[in-house]
């Protein structure tokens, strides 16, 4: 069993997003402002520009049906993969929008597309509800109007945002995930408009010193959504963290087992230490996965952060950083943990999915 967790389903044009949208906000979008050429999606842009394009070279679509086509002969069937989770990709920028209505209707119309237009194509193909999460109460309507749909199997945020995910301001979103039995995910991007600069001390200089410290918002979302309680008050919730690196987890969850040791009487509502709120509720992604010269100083550090059962395969098709998965340097005896097992038991939707697929 393959799951690939993050495969980017690309558009030629936003303007595919028409036909699913409002008389009120299609006008906007036709005759309102855009960061860019007629099709490009709505969003505020984040300091750096990327010196070459985020798309792999060979990945080279004319129409909107070949980015089906390539995806499928360039990835799902060339490594066999069983079920690649839908990220979509410029709709979670919509999360860098100052208004929460048009963000919410950009959202429901990538949704709705997604539904409509990519997984008829494909049995293996399963989606994201992409939620806008400046507002946490029209975030909580998108995905429980969508949540009944079997093949919607998270719902997906960007990591930009303007408060830490702990904070509950957003824990609407987390009632409407545990109301539907869905994990929440973050992917990394939205580092523009209302959100929080993602760097500590204040934008750098150069995309590749950005790109190499992007995690620093994934480390806060980590502690702030164990430090709040939220695995607390829904103790069924997974917290998906996609694309922000792994390496960095153990000292962190080491700095927090040591703080909330000393400090705790700051959060009398927590009851066990954050390394094992850690291993029952928030699961990483393979890709980036770090390459040092000594391999085995990485598996010291996913040994520690228990990855045999928390990292779950994320290719990132069709990046510019993709990993293949014949290059995926992980210790032989986790792959099959790691490959798909994990994902089985995050997903609780692909068990049934699976399931009916067999016996049909």
């Amino acid at each position: 069993m393959i799951i690939d967790v993050d495969c980017h389903n690309y558009w030629s044009s936003a303007e595919v997003l028409l036909p699913y949208m409002d008389p009120f906000f299609k006008d906007y979008f036709i005759r309102g402002e855009q960061p860019g050429p007629r099709g490009a999606f709505p969003h505020a842009h984040r300091p750096w520009l990327h010196p070459e394009g985020f798309k792999r070279a060979d990945i080279n679509p004319v129409s909107e049906d070949d980015n089906y086509a390539i995806m499928k002969a360039k990835h799902l069937d060339h490594y066999g993969i069983d079920y690649a989770i839908l990220t979509g990709d410029e709709a979670l920028e919509a999360s860098t929008l100052a208004n929460p209505y048009y963000a919410a209707a950009l959202v429901r119309a990538y949704n709705d597309y997604q539904v409509e237009e990519w997984l008829p194509r494909d049995d293996r193909l399963v989606g994201s509800i992409v939620i806008a999460p400046q507002d946490p109460q029209l975030a909580a309507q998108e995905i429980r109007r969508l949540g009944q749909n079997p093949r919607m199997v998270q719902v997906l945020a960007s990591h930009g945002a303007s408060r830490p995910y702990g904070d509950p301001f957003y824990h609407p979103i987390y009632e409407a995930c545990a109301e539907m039995g869905l994990p929440f995910a973050i992917h990394l991007g939205g580092q523009g408009g209302i959100n929080s600069n993602p760097i500590g001390a204040g934008p750098t200089t150069f995309f590749w010193e950005t790109h190499a410290i992007l995690p620093q918002s994934a480390m806060t979302h980590v502690a702030s959504m164990i430090a709040q309680g939220v695995f607390e008050k829904w103790p069924q919730l997974y917290f998906v963290v996609i694309e922000c690196g792994v390496a960095w987890v153990p000292s962190v969850l080491w700095r927090l087992d040591a703080n909330y040791k000393a400090l705790r009487k700051e959060t009398p509502w927590l009851k066990r230490l954050p390394s094992e709120y850690f291993k029952d509720h928030i699961r990483f992604t393979t890709q980036p996965l770090e390459r040092p010269d000594n391999l085995q100083h990485l598996w010291s550090l996913l040994e520690a952060m228990d990855g045999k059962n928390t990292l779950m395969y994320a290719s990132d098709y069709p990046h510019w950083d993709y990993d293949d998965l014949n290059s995926l340097h992980i210790p032989p005896e986790w792959r099959q943990n790691i490959l798909g097992d994990n994902a089985m038991q995050v997903f609780k939707r692909l068990q049934a999915l699976d399931a009916a697929k067999k016996a049909a």
